[in-house]
């Protein structure tokens, strides 16, 4: 029986000995900082891939919710960079309410074949704008790597959610709901264009 505990600790102990191996290296190697770079490009391509799917799919069903994941993807890069409120927000609003809206006034366009109705520019068209994002996107790195920012200063985070609701339910609270009525009616408005004349009739 002492046989097999002694067995038991050197298993334990070895375990213990690799684990504390691996995390040496890893602080070596600095892999938590190359784990949130890995992550936070990863979901910046999921949002650059699912914007260029809105653009490239001729179904204008299929470019609206590649429309949906690129603001849900973004909301998530939101969140992974600790800004928490305005990541809910985007998932909420423009992940949700937003894509459905479009969504719905997709469906009720009138279309006999969905499969062209997102007509594109032809190749050069794309070749050139996949230029011109290139040239912007080069020199947007430029200019953050010559800049000479200087080292951040420490703050605290703030509730923004209890300032936000107290300004939007105290002060702000008339035009808060002028602009919910404007939207509502928005939406009421684009449903009678999109139902048109014949519609009451039938």
């Amino acid at each position: 029986m002492s046989e097999l505990f002694a067995s038991v600790e050197e298993v334990t102990k070895l375990i213990h000995w690799m684990v504390n191996s691996g995390l040496d290296i890893a602080e070596t190697f600095e892999v938590p900082k190359l784990i949130n770079a890995g992550v936070f490009y990863g979901i910046g391509g999921v949002v650059i891939l699912m914007s260029y799917g809105v653009i490239l799919f001729r179904n204008i069903v299929h470019s609206a919710l590649c429309l949906t994941g690129s603001f849900v993807a973004l909301g998530c890069l939101y969140i992974f960079l600790s800004a928490d409120f305005l990541g809910a927000v985007e998932i909420m609003v423009y992940g949700g309410a937003v894509a459905i809206i479009i969504v719905m006034g997709i469906m009720l366009i009138r279309r006999d074949d969905m499969s062209h109705s997102n007509p594109g520019r032809g190749i050069i068209a794309h070749i050139s704008a996949g230029i011109v994002s290139a040239m912007f996107f080069v020199s947007m790195a430029a200019a953050i790597i010559m800049s000479p920012f200087g080292q951040p200063a420490e703050f605290k985070l703030s509730d923004a959610v209890t300032g936000l609701a107290d300004l939007m339910l105290t002060k702000y609270v008339v035009p808060f709901e002028v602009s919910a009525i404007l939207l509502l009616m928005a939406m009421v408005g684009a449903i009678i264009i999109a139902r048109g004349k014949g519609a009451d009739k039938a």
